[in-house]
C-alpha cells in the first residue's frame, strides 16, 4: 500500500482497541454527519461521537457490538464530548462498522 506510514509494533500495542455494545444513538444537533452514542466498555459508560450518520440511523446501532479506540484523548466534537473513537471501514460505496463475528464480553480487548 503505497504511501501509508509504517509504524512498529510496540506502537500498535499502544493501541487499546475493546469491543463495545451500543447503548444509545441520538443525532448531534445541527450536525448532518454525526452521532452521539453511548457505549458500554465492560462496566463503564462512554460518550463517543462518530461521522456516520450519513451511513447509518441511530436505531441501527443500538445494541450492535462495535470495536472502539479506548485510550483516545477526550475530545469535545460540535459541544458534546467523545472518549473514544469507533472503527469503520471506508469503502467507495459506503462505510462499514467494525463488529466482532460472534458476541464477546464488553471491554474485551482486540489484538
Amino acid at each position: 500500500m503505497e504511501g501509508v506510514k509504517l509504524i512498529s509494533i510496540e506502537q500498535f500495542r499502544e493501541v487499546d482497541l475493546r469491543v463495545a455494545t451500543v447503548l444509545s444513538a441520538e443525532r448531534v444537533p445541527g450536525a448532518e454527519k454525526l452521532l452521539k452514542l453511548e457505549v458500554d466498555l465492560g462496566g463503564e459508560r462512554r460518550p463517543l461521537v462518530a461521522g456516520i450518520a450519513q451511513h447509518y440511523r441511530p436505531e441501527e446501532l443500538v445494541g450492535r457490538q462495535i470495536i472502539v479506540v479506548a485510550n483516545l484523548q477526550p475530545a469535545v466534537i460540535r459541544g458534546v464530548e467523545s472518549r473514544g473513537m469507533l472503527l469503520a471501514a471506508v469503502h467507495p460505496s459506503g462505510l462499514a462498522l467494525v463488529t466482532v463475528d460472534r458476541e464477546a464480553p464488553n471491554g474485551a480487548r482486540v489484538s
